[in-house]
């Protein structure tokens, strides 16, 4: 079976993507939407906080009234959109927030470090997670009755409490969780870059030994996408490919090594 990650940075174009999934059985597709939740949270009046960890990860503070943003733009306008236009194409989706079911879930982080205008800062009452555990069973009774699954946060806590994850690490957990013999990321880049404003500075593959060598390239967002790809590797992953969505057939590129290969 596949997963697919797919971002939500702008200009990242679905139809493409949609377009190819047309064509693929036995697969889930995850999502982001960072772009569309920056834009919601600064028409309320809340503009998005991005803090970086003490190991150089970009993140967002999620208070309660971020989480609720943040539900509203990836579990509302986006999922719902997606699932929409999947229909049209006569793909029977179904859209599931990390917390129905607790098909995601993880361990509520109870405080964390941050690095802001230079100085060292602890950030609580933040609703954020990591998630750990995937309810296969579901997504597979899913699968097996014919529908694709579509996921997106929020995630649910051990404790119930609803909570922000990264998506491309989220969608490597369910990828190893499912035995996935392939993991697919997309996004408005081609795949990594040795030279970010070079798109012909492509790293085409990376044995899976050497990816901590490698993450000096990732700037921004692409660190997480890493992250993602070596975690779902060191979870059993056979192949995972870092790639671009803006391309005619972004899956089936990507499964063909247009991309950063990982192995």
């Amino acid at each position: 079976m596949l997963v697919v990650k797919v971002g939500g940075g702008r200009g990242t174009d679905l139809e493409p993507l949609l377009g190819d999934l047309k064509g693929y059985k036995d697969y889930i597709l995850v999502h982001g939407g960072s772009q569309e939740a920056n834009d919601l949270s600064e028409k309320l009046g809340k503009p998005p906080r991005m803090v970086t960890s003490p190991s150089g990860y970009t993140s967002r503070a999620t208070d309660r009234e971020t989480l609720s943003i943040l539900s509203m733009a990836y579990a509302g306008k986006i999922n719902v959109g997606i699932v929409e236009r999947m229909q049209k194409l006569g793909i029977n989706a179904v859209g599931l927030a990390g917390v129905d079911g607790r098909v995601l879930e993880g361990k509520r982080k109870d405080a964390i470090t941050i690095f802001e205008n230079g100085k060292r800062k602890v950030l609580r009452d933040d609703y954020t997670g990591k998630i750990e555990k995937v309810n296969v069973r579901l997504l597979k009774l899913l699968l097996d009755g014919g529908f694709v699954p579509v996921l997106t946060l929020p995630g649910i806590s051990y404790e119930s409490d609803a909570i922000n994850f990264d998506a491309d690490r989220a969608a490597a957990a369910v990828a190893s969780a499912m035995g996935a013999s392939a993991f697919v990321i997309l996004s408005n880049v081609p795949g990594l870059l040795r030279d970010v404003t070079d798109p012909s500075s492509l790293i085409g593959s990376i044995d899976k030994n050497s990816i901590d060598q490698y993450m000096d390239f990732a700037e921004g967002r692409m660190k997480k996408k890493v992250l993602g790809a070596k975690e779902a590797v060191d979870g059993g992953v056979p192949l995972v490919v870092i790639a671009g969505a803006n391309v005619e057939k972004p899956v089936t590129s990507a499964l063909d090594g247009k991309g950063t290969v990982i192995k």
